[in-house]
């Protein structure tokens, strides 16, 4: 398995004894993004579902806004770099929050947000292998779509919402669950994605809630199995 390495580790035990063991670890991936012959982003990753980073990646920093502003889209062998071509050519990149769009209201049931904590917690391969991913789970009207693994929770997010693009499901109809915290720079990810609710099993920023009150995202934190907290 390319995202996992097995290595050899010395435990110390409290009680004074001393083992080796093997264990799983993460493995690294460097990602080149050549955006019209401009190299634009070098990627930290796991070398899972890359052209759905890409284009999620995309999505999130407002450069595209949907799959047909994507004229092609090729990985190497390697799976070292990715080369985008799009359409029509992009001549400036957003950053900040002028990529971000008050979002329009969606309805959305307590369940479906119970659903994305069961999913979570039936584990997912990279993490109970290792212990070292982050998970996002996009879903709709309570149905898992898709689950993303990565090193990075902003990776993880990224391959979700690329999913959603490469595959025309429309982001303002979904949620997104993520397992790690939600600073603002995660907020404005779900905002220009269009995504209009936004559960994570942590917690979320002073800063990061009143972005999202701004904008009209519906944030949800420590969701758990059992209970969830609502901004």
């Amino acid at each position: 398995m390319d995202n996992v390495k097995e290595l050899s580790v010395q435990v110390q035990y409290r009680d004074g004894r001393k083992g080796v063991e093997e264990i799983a670890v993460i493995s690294e991936h460097v990602l080149d993004v050549v955006i019209n012959g401009q190299r634009i982003y070098r990627i930290v990753c796991t070398k899972s579902d890359l052209k759905e980073l890409v284009t999620g990646r995309l999505v999130t920093d407002g450069i595209i806004k949907k799959k047909d502003d994507i004229r092609d889209l090729f990985l190497c062998k390697s799976g070292n770099e990715v080369s985008v071509i799009s359409d029509p050519e992009i001549t400036s990149y957003p950053n900040g929050t002028d990529r971000l769009r008050k979002l329009p209201m969606c309805e959305w049931k307590p369940e479906w947000v119970f659903a994305l904590a069961d999913e979570f917690g039936r584990g997912s391969k990279i993490h109970d292998m290792t212990g070292g991913s982050h998970v996002s789970v996009l879903a709709r009207e309570g149905k898992t779509l898709c689950v993303c693994e990565d090193i990075g929770r902003h990776n993880a997010v990224d391959k979700a919402v690329g999913f959603a693009i490469l595959n025309d499901i429309p982001l303002s109809e979904c949620m997104i669950f993520t397992s790690g915290r939600v600073p603002v720079d995660m907020v404005e990810k779900i905002i220009a994605a269009g995504i209009p609710v936004l559960v994570s099993k942590s917690s979320a920023t002073e800063q990061s809630v009143k972005l999202a009150e701004e904008y009209g995202l519906t944030l949800i934190c420590k969701a758990w199995p059992d209970r969830y907290e609502e901004f």
